[in-house]
């Protein structure tokens, strides 16, 4: 099992998988780490968690990947709104999020204007990354917030998602289908999370965030 990639590297446009000491030791490194197991922007002991900002998080991690280059306005609203055919309300909305976002990540990046869109620079390094899951699928996001161990409810997910509850529910029907998550309780008191790794604490698969800002 300590053999098998724990993990995905993205920087540049290129990939890599890494083994679990490897995700350890990136912790301790000085880049800027965009990841995606906590939705947190993290460099060293400086942690900003994103976990119940899903748009932040879908607009940081497409500039960590586009890094050092930039991202159009078109791109950004395609990955964070999922807008195909993005229009004023859109425009306006992105304006506000990288507003938000550059105020979440003022300790660790600034993200830059260009003229084409938008850029991710970071403060104290000279490297951006993304680690990412081995592999990543449809409900992915749903996943990520399960990935702590914790119990959740659908509408907790929902809620942190900001996604209605009936598509948290049809992601959460589909993923239990393929055994990817397990529930327990019944009505308001159901809740779900991922199937334990046998022999490994499920929180302590990876290093969590020590200290959130």
């Amino acid at each position: 099992m300590l053999d098998t990639p724990a993990a995905r590297l993205i920087t540049r446009g290129d990939e890599r998988p890494l083994l679990l000491e490897q995700v350890e030791q990136l912790a301790a490194s000085d880049a800027l780490v965009v990841d995606t197991f906590h939705h947190a922007v993290r460099r060293r002991g400086t942690i900003v968690s994103l976990g119940t900002r899903p748009v932040l998080f879908a607009l940081a991690r497409i500039l960590a990947q586009a890094w050092p280059a930039d991202v159009t306005r078109e791109a950004l609203m395609a990955a964070a709104f999922r807008a195909r055919h993005a229009d004023g309300s859109h425009r306006a909305r992105l304006r506000v999020e990288i507003g938000r976002l550059r105020a979440k990540l003022r300790p660790l990046a600034d993200v830059a204007a260009t003229k084409q869109g938008f850029a991710l620079t970071p403060r104290k390094t000279r490297q951006v990354l993304v680690l990412a899951r081995p592999v990543e699928e449809k409900h992915a996001a749903v996943l990520a917030f399960l990935s702590d161990g914790e119990p959740w409810s659908s509408s907790a997910l929902a809620l942190a998602l900001g996604t209605s509850a009936r598509t948290v529910q049809r992601a959460l029907d589909e993923l239990a289908r393929s055994n990817k998550v397990q529930s327990f309780g019944h009505g308001r008191a159901r809740r779900w999370m991922m199937p334990p790794v046998p022999g490994f604490p499920t929180g302590l698969l990876l290093p969590g965030p020590l200290l959130k800002t």
